[in-house]
Order: structure tokens, then C-alpha cells, then sequence
């Protein structure tokens, strides 16, 4: 193939992409911009018209506590320090405005026991667009504060952002266990190496890209850790696939030439189906119409899609070249088995059990999926709060501190703001202020502050609950539905609820609602891909079905550990809601690494269904050959992934459990089990289509014409 025969002009062009990719990038640097619009959503109207009227308020605003261990927080000696420090605070980069607790407006920033206090600072942004060097200093300024005598802690968006963990580490330790895996599956460190090489030579033009891109679309500065968790698993898996191929070939003879471009004329046109198939999964996201996780897919497509390039051009030339040293099965294996019959062992043995029990197997694998899936009927979708942080972040320490004083909502209040049908209607104002302290949940409400043009007010109210809280969300609810609508009939006055907890459920609802429609267009793409492939009807429907069964018993997973607090103690993790955006971007990513292995064992069946005929056969002989494979690539992947469940950042964490446990269960139960199992039951019915709608469908194949009998090419 072109490749093999151009394997220096073939490296040579990657390392000087690569090389140009990273140069641009470090020379135009990044524009990652984290802001998070909901248009058509009450909070996002409440943040336009406060940025138009009360543009010092249309930033986040964010927490300083001060807590005294002993004494009073309103003594001379505390009150001077906590002051000078205020005043430091306020002159620095994006910070609007400092309301001080000894100040009028801050009155009710003091608890009752004199113990802890707060002052509140407005910055110039929302939370996702500040800079972090900024956030940093402001966390500096403030806990240069402290002493023996004053505890300091700083909480809010602004300073949870600036407090994300890297997940370099991560990565790192994930990369070393996807070693290791390889090691053991091919014995050979030429081998492990190889897949390794392609994975990182893509990922980093990829990742460069995806920099490159945040000067044309908004991209989160977290979506390049994602895509790099990603295509880190991805590539290496596709290059596992492809290097596993070549070395069956060379097992049975071939010369090294010939063994690559049969190689990459079976696996490399399965790498390539697999591949399409994730980057539609992950460009579905755009029908959500949330830019914030549209800059969240397309990077994390550009990363499969690079690392998939590399593995079908850079891995062949690298493979022609160093093929004679990659370790292949050895001569007296190769003569105990005919060409091209399956592998022996533990996996020919399982094949057997399920060609012999199919319907035990299919109970069997349905009972663990719909088990493991029940839970996920119980999700709720919405945002964790610094209730959940790590106990040793200062985020966590502001939340316990202000719930300790003046209980947990007023670590979320909602910014209630008042559009007035009057320049300086007190009487509106009076009106909504009354109507919030009558609803059963709301703690108190803090003075109304009025524009200049006396056009708008906005109140703060506090919740009894905290911001994370089920009972905050009906609150939030009963205040828009039933509450202020009456109000609003009787003033004229056009009244929003807009703030952070608001945000958050107005977030998780925008979500919800499209997340039909995402799902309706990733399964009728992938739906088509496979029926144009496989030429049946029968196996987009199978896939379909058994994915959605890896993602339901995933999201199961997690609502029984991350919501109800199963094992929570174990793995760290405090009960709360699921984060909005983990189903959808768990449906793409899982969605898109299942159809990989659907791809790779379904390739492999039809192969053998296109030569003999004989469906029972082909299950079995595509058991047995991919059986190993599949699952050592699953689990280089449930090692990138679990990696990423190690530190202290519960968002990170949920993610990394989440993806870690939907391909375990797809990899050693839905793909070692059920579609096996399934797939004996349908027999010859599995590539069932009929003929008026065969004869206009194109002709795609990835299966290479007559594996076995290519002639062989002259070794270099």
C-alpha cells in the first residue's frame, strides 16, 4: 500500500505537522472562553437586563468568610483587619465591587452568634469567563488575612473555577497503565510502543488544533483534558486493532508487507467505520444548541479524528518499518492451526458455551444490564455545590463556615430582579418582597436595591435549602409557576429569577428537553452507517438497543453511587445530584466507543458469514478472535478513564467512573455475552434486508475482498 512504500514521506509529513501544529499554537496561544448562555431561559434574562441596568451586578459574586474561633467577629482588632483587607480586595483586576458585612448593605452579613461573617465581591464577569490568574489573586489578597485569632475561606463560581485540578497526573498514570496492558497483551515492547507513538502523535496535533480553533468558536479550557482523555483511549485502541491484525498475519506467514496492508484492509477499514461513527456520536451534540458544550464536542472530535488519521497512515509506515521486530505468534502455533482458523484457548472455549447456550446467555447479560440500569430511572439531573468539594479546598471550607452561620442556602441565594412597570415604584417592590418571604422555603430577603434610572430593583433570597438541594429546584419552580406570576398580574411589573442555583436548573432543564432529539439523530445516523455496511436491518437495531443498554446501566452506576451514596464512603464521594451535562456527553462518548467494538466484532462475523455462509460458524469464529482483543482494549480504556477518578474533583471523578464502568460493562458483558448469545438466536435473520431496499442501497464494505488468499508482496 501507498504507506508502505512511502513510510518516510509519510512519518516525515506527521512530524512536521505535528511540529507546525504546535508552533501556531504556542505562537497565537489559546482563546477559550468558559461563558455559559441559556437563551430563552429566565436566568439568562435576569443577567441581560442586571447587565444593562446594574452592569456593576451583572458579574458573578462570589464569597470571603471570616470566622472566629473564639471572640467576637465584630471586635475592633478583627473588624480593622478584616476591613484592610476588604480594601485590597477591591482594587484588584475584575473586581467591581466589595460589600463589606460593617457596612449598611452588608448587614445581614453577619451571624447571629458574631462568629462568622461575609463579605461579598462582584466581579466584572461571569464566573466561566474570569481569568484564573486573576481568581488567584484574589484568593491570595484575601487569605493573606488570616491568623491564629481569623479564619479566612473564599467560596463561589468564580473561585471554584480557579480551583480545577489538572488532570495531567491523570493522564500520566492512565498512559502508564495503558502500557502495561499492552505489554501483556502482545509480550513485545516494539509492539506496546507502537500503538502508544500513534495515539500521542495525533493527540497532539489534535489538541493543538482544538487551541487553534478557540480563536473562531467558544471552546471551554477543560474541553483539551476531556479530548485528551478521549482520544487518548481511542487512538490507542485503534492502533491495538490494527497492530493485532498484522501480527495474525505474520503469524501465518505473511511477509511484513503483505501482513500490513491486509491489516489495514480488515482492521484499518473497521478503524475508519469506527471512527466516523464516534465523531457523529460526539457532533450530535450541536443539535442541543448549548454553544458551551458545542466547543466541548467539536474538540473532542478533532482528537478521534486526528488520532484515528495517524493510526491509518502513521502506524502502517511505522509498521513496515519495524514490523520484522514486532513479536508474532510463533512457528509451532501457526502450524497446530489451518489458515485463518480461529484462535484456541479460553475464548474458543466461551464461544462454544454460547453457540451451545444461547438463550441462558441472553437471560444472563439482560439481568445485569436492566439490574445495573434500574437506578438510572431515579435520575436527577443538576448541579453539585461546594458541598461536595474536597475538605481540604478553600471552597469547601467557605461552604461549611456560611452554613454553620447562617444555614445552607445562603451559600446559593436567587437574584430576584424586578423589571418596574414605575420609576421607583416602592410599592411593586414592596409587593415581591413580601411574596417571597410568604413562600414557605425562603429564609429571608435581603433590602431591595434600585438602579439609578429607578427602572429596576433586585432583591436577594435566600433559600432554607442548599443550592443542590431537590427542595431548592421546587422552590425556584413554585416561585416562577405560582407565586410571582400573580404578583407580576397585579403590578404590571415583569419579575425574574435569575442567580447561580437558578442557572444551574435552568441548565439542567434546557438539557433534558433536547436530550431526546440528540439521541433520535446519533441513532438514526449510526443506524444508516451500519445498514449501508452490514447490508441488514437487524444489526443497526441490535446496536442500538444493546448501546442504550451500556448507557442506562452506566447512568445506574452512578445514581446509586453519586446520588445515593452507595460505596460513597469508599470512593469519597458525598450524595448529590448527577451533573446536567454528564448523560448527554456520556451518551456520545459511550455511544460512540460501543459502536467501535460492535464495529470490530461485527466486521469480523460478517467477514466469515461473507466467506462460508454459515451464521452459527461466523459467531463463533468472530468470538474467538476478537474475544481477547476486545477486552484488552477495554481495559487500556477502563484504565485511561478510571485514572481520571482519582483525585478530589467530584465532576472529574463522576466522569471517570462513568465512562470507566459503561465500557466494562459493554466490553465483559454486552459484547462477550449478550450479542454473541443474540446473534446465535437471529442465526442467518442477523443480515436479513430486503431485496427492493438492497438493490438502492450503495455498496460500502469494510471487509477486505478475500483476506486470507491476498497475494503477498515482495519483502523490502
Amino acid at each position: 500500500m501507498w504507506t508502505s512504500r512511502h513510510r518516510g514521506r509519510v512519518l516525515l509529513c506527521w512530524l512536521m505537522v505535528l511540529l507546525a501544529a504546535i508552533a501556531l499554537f504556542k505562537s497565537a496561544g489559546s482563546n477559550f472562553s468558559n461563558s455559559l448562555t441559556l437563551p430563552g431561559t429566565q436566568s439568562q434574562a435576569a443577567v441581560n437586563l442586571l447587565g444593562h441596568d446594574f452592569p456593576q451586578q451583572a458579574g458573578d459574586q462570589d464569597q470571603i468568610v471570616f470566622a472566629t474561633p473564639d471572640g467576637s467577629i465584630s471586635g475592633p482588632a478583627v473588624t480593622a483587619q478584616i476591613e484592610r483587607t476588604l480594601a485590597d480586595v477591591a482594587q484588584l483586576p475584575h473586581v467591581v465591587s466589595v460589600v463589606s458585612p460593617y457596612s449598611a448593605q452588608g448587614s445581614q452579613q453577619i451571624a447571629a452568634d458574631h462568629r462568622v461573617a461575609f463579605a461579598t465581591v462582584t466581579f466584572d464577569e461571569q464566573a466561566r469567563s474570569l481569568p484564573v490568574p486573576a481568581m488567584d489573586r484574589v484568593i491570595s489578597t484575601a487569605r493573606s488575612a488570616r491568623s491564629p485569632s481569623l479564619e479566612v475561606a473564599l467560596g463561589g463560581q468564580a473561585i471554584e473555577h480557579a480551583q480545577r485540578p489538572s488532570l495531567g497526573s491523570a493522564t500520566a498514570i492512565g498512559l502508564l497503565a495503558a502500557s502495561v496492558v499492552l505489554l501483556i497483551t502482545f509480550g513485545s515492547f516494539i509492539a506496546m510502543g507502537l500503538p502508544i507513538v500513534t495515539a500521542l502523535l495525533g493527540l497532539g496535533v489534535g489538541i493543538s488544533l482544538a487551541g487553534l480553533g478557540s480563536h473562531l468558536i467558544q471552546i471551554p479550557d477543560f474541553a483539551t483534558q476531556l479530548a485528551a482523555m478521549i482520544g487518548l483511549g481511542v487512538g490507542i485502541d485503534y492502533a491495538l486493532f490494527i497492530v493485532t491484525r498484522f501480527r495474525e498475519n505474520r503469524g501465518r506467514g505473511d511477509t511484513v508487507d503483505a501482513a500490513v496492508t491486509v491489516a489495514m484492509d480488515t482492521a484499518g477499514r473497521a478503524v475508519l467505520f469506527a471512527g466516523v461513527t464516534v465523531i457523529l456520536a460526539l457532533g450530535g451534540q450541536l443539535v442541543l444548541g448549548v454553544r458551551f458544550l458545542d466547543g466541548l464536542a467539536i474538540a473532542s472530535a478533532l482528537a478521534v479524528l486526528t488520532t484515528m488519521l495517524a493510526a491509518l497512515t502513521a502506524l502502517p509506515a511505522l509498521l513496515s518499518r519495524f514490523g520484522e521486530r514486532v513479536k508474532h505468534r510463533s512457528p509451532r502455533l501457526s502450524r497446530r492451526r489451518r489458515p485463518g482458523a480461529p484462535a484456541s484457548g479460553a475464548w474458543l472455549r466461551w464461544s462454544r458455551i454460547l453457540a451451545r447456550h444461547p438463550w441462558r446467555g441472553v437471560i444472563a447479560g439482560l439481568a445485569i444490564m436492566v439490574a445495573l440500569a434500574v437506578p438510572a430511572l431515579s435520575l436527577r439531573a443538576g448541579s453539585s455545590d461546594a458541598g461536595n468539594d474536597a475538605t481540604n479546598l478553600t471552597t469547601r471550607h467557605a461552604y461549611d463556615l456560611i452554613a454553620q452561620g447562617f444555614g445552607a442556602g445562603a451559600n446559593g441565594p436567587l437574584s430576584v430582579v424586578v423589571r418596574l412597570p414605575l420609576a421607583r415604584d416602592t410599592a411593586a417592590v414592596d409587593r415581591v418582597t413580601g411574596a417571597l418571604r410568604g413562600a414557605g422555603d425562603v429564609a429571608r430577603v435581603s433590602p431591595a436595591q434600585i438602579s439609578r434610572e429607578g427602572t429596576t430593583a433586585v432583591l436577594q433570597a435566600y433559600p432554607r435549602s442548599s443550592p443542590q438541594a431537590a427542595a431548592t429546584t421546587d422552590l425556584v419552580n413554585h416561585l416562577r409557576h405560582d407565586v410571582l406570576p400573580r404578583v407580576q398580574r397585579s403590578t404590571g411589573a415583569r419579575i425574574l429569577i435569575g442567580g447561580a442555583s437558578a442557572s444551574a436548573i435552568d441548565f439542567s432543564h434546557v438539557l433534558s428537553s433536547k436530550l431526546p432529539q440528540f439521541i433520535g439523530v446519533v441513532l438514526i445516523l449510526s443506524a444508516i452507517l451500519l445498514a449501508v455496511v452490514f447490508r441488514s436491518l437487524v444489526i443497526p437495531m441490535q446496536a442500538a438497543a444493546m448501546n442504550l443498554l451500556s448507557i442506562g446501566a452506566s447512568l445506574g452506576v452512578i445514581v446509586a453511587v453519586f446520588q445515593w451514596g452507595w460505596l460513597g464512603s469508599l470512593l469519597g464521594v458525598t450524595p448529590g445530584p448527577i451533573e446536567a451535562f454528564i448523560p448527554e456527553i456520556l451518551f456520545a462518548i459511550v455511544f460512540g466507543l460501543s459502536m467501535d467494538y460492535e464495529v470490530f466484532i461485527v466486521s469480523r462475523i460478517h467477514e466469515e458469514w461473507v466467506r462460508r455462509r454459515d451464521a452459527a460458524a461466523a459467531v463463533h469464529h468472530g468470538m474467538s478472535t476478537t474475544g481477547r482483543l476486545i477486552t484488552a482494549a477495554a481495559t487500556i480504556m477502563i484504565c485511561v478513564f478510571a485514572s481520571f477518578a482519582l483525585g478530589d474533583n467530584r465532576d472529574v471523578k463522576l466522569f471517570g467512573i462513568s465512562l470507566a464502568t459503561a465500557v466494562f460493562l459493554d466490553a465483559f458483558v454486552v459484547r462477550s455475552l449478550l450479542l454473541p448469545s443474540v446473534l446465535q438466536l437471529l442465526g442467518p435473520r442477523t443480515w436479513w434486508m430486503p431485496t427492493w431496499l438492497s438493490e438502492h442501497v450503495p455498496r460500502i464494505s469494510i471487509d477486505a475482498q478475500n483476506p486470507v488468499r491476498i497475494p503477498a508482496l515482495e519483502e523490502r
